[in-house]
């Protein structure tokens, strides 16, 4: 697996991978759900809050937001 599969490719520019956390509605350390499910470690705890540890890590899979119970995730 070369450098470039950590990158999203859209017509030769290099984006970040983009996960949105609504912290808000996320029922945080009593869940963690999401940082359990995801094959590529891309989420982490942080205190309350989910939070993105490794974007680059990201596959798309969008295992996180089908997992979510309360729909906080989005992967775009």
């Amino acid at each position: 697996m070369g450098l470039g599969s950590f990158f999203k490719r859209n017509n030769d520019k290099v984006e970040e991978s983009h996960i949105e956390i609504s912290n808000a509605d996320c029922n945080g350390s009593s869940c963690e759900k999401c940082v359990i499910a995801c094959p590529n470690n891309v989420l982490a705890k942080d205190g309350d809050d989910t939070v993105v540890g490794n974007a680059f890590a990201c596959k798309h899979c969008r295992v996180c937001e089908a997992i979510c119970p309360n729909d906080c995730i989005t992967v775009n």
